[in-house]
């Protein structure tokens, strides 16, 4: 029986507009919020894509005006882009943020209105939990793929290369006006990094129904992000121009967002980010790797949550003909099934050493895995001889 917890908390005040031309409707969301002088950040893929110009497109019969366009944002979050950025908005009299791209860029876009709307010229001097003292300049966000959900999130992850860090900002000011989900724009997107970033929803989406801060209105929208995964990913590897797919995985992306930024995250996040920092391993990608086995080192804890998963991501005839005790293990199969197949559609890898992690490098990912703070809200503590194991799993 489902308990409902003693205490929790759930927020989601962003407005989505999804739709195969959502973009649409953004004069309207400026106007509304007597803003009229944008400044667009964006990156050189969004760009070469020709994705902006959707954007422009949206803006050019209104009242309107670009206030500057910025295509450089670096693949990585970066504190001197952000610094930069902030000078720029003030030099073009900018009153508004329109972020076009994936987390970097979100991220990015997040970190500029921290110091335009605080009067500071220095991101690093803001970063933190809490450290924000009140609203921020409106900010809209365009996501360009289908997985980071970052577009409903209260944190940004920005580096400082001069400190060779990576430095977390978290507040709910940071969380955006509005997002527009809008297929037109991750049409472009590989089959290849359309299943990495499909997966990291799933993982968001998986996590989020197991963690310690689990809650019945985080896990509705996890289970339908698990539902519409399960249903559209393939088909939108193998079929990538397939407009209904795109819109499917952008609203699974955007609803995992906001089942973890509620719930949290756990052990796959854990030892992705360590996969990540050693051996540089492409988030996505690692989460498709780890996730089978965070669910099955979850097992004694969790079983029930994780046969619940059944339903959703194998459907109801699967769900009604595997008995109870054995729905958990049908979900970490299911899994695994969902891996291999990705890979015989896209070379999506399956494991550690088809991402090109050597072995050698396994045990310092285990031990920066157990000080990640995904890993505190995982319901089974992780040491290092465990993360050791996971990762000798996923090799």
């Amino acid at each position: 029986m489902t308990k409902i917890p003693s205490f929790y908390e759930f927020n989601f005040p962003v407005k989505i507009i999804s739709g195969h031309t959502a973009l649409h409707n953004l004069p309207a969301e400026l106007t509304a919020a007597s803003v009229s002088r944008p400044l667009i950040i964006t990156d050189q893929g969004v760009a070469r894509a020709g994705l902006i110009q959707h954007v422009l497109d949206a803006l050019g019969e209104s009242a309107i005006t670009v206030g500057a366009l910025f295509d450089e944002t670096p693949l990585e979050s970066s504190t001197l882009v952000v610094n930069q950025l902030g000078e720029l908005y003030r030099a073009k009299r900018c009153d508004s943020i329109v972020a076009v791209g994936g987390g970097s860029v979100i991220d990015t876009a997040k970190g500029v209105n921290i110091i335009v709307s605080l009067d500071g010229h220095d991101v690093r001097n803001f970063r933190g939990a809490d450290s924000l003292t009140g609203p921020l300049r409106p900010l809209y966000v365009v996501p360009t793929t289908s997985g980071t959900g970052s577009e409903v999130t209260n944190s940004a992850v920005i580096a400082d290369p001069e400190q060779s860090v990576k430095m977390l900002f978290s507040s709910e000011f940071l969380l955006p006006r509005a997002a527009f989900l809008d297929s037109r724009m991750t049409l472009t997107l590989p089959p290849r990094l359309t299943a990495a970033t499909g997966m990291d929803a799933l993982t968001h989406a998986m996590e989020a129904t197991l963690s310690i801060q689990k809650n019945p209105m985080s896990d509705v929208y996890a289970w339908q992000a698990v539902r519409l995964i399960s249903q559209y990913l393939r088909d939108a590897v193998e079929h990538p121009q397939e407009k209904e797919n795109r819109l499917a995985l952008a609203n699974a992306s955007t609803m995992a967002g906001v089942a973890f930024s509620n719930a949290m995250v756990g052990v796959v996040h854990s030892m992705g980010h360590a996969t990540g920092g050693v051996a540089h391993v492409p988030h996505g990608v690692a989460m498709n790797i780890f996730l089978p086995f965070g669910l099955e080192f979850n097992l004694a804890k969790r079983r029930e949550e994780i046969g619940e998963l059944l339903l959703p991501f194998s459907g109801a005839q699967v769900f009604a003909d595997t008995p109870e005790s054995r729905r958990a293990e049908r979900v970490i199969n299911d899994v695994h099934q969902l891996k291999e197949d990705l890979y015989q559609l896209c070379g999506l890898p399956r494991t550690l050493s088809e991402a090109g992690v050597k072995r050698e490098q396994l045990p310092a990912i285990a031990a920066l895995a157990i000080n990640d703070a995904s890993a505190l809200m995982n319901p089974t503590d992780l040491n290092t001889a465990e993360a050791l194991a996971l990762a000798e799993k996923a090799f």
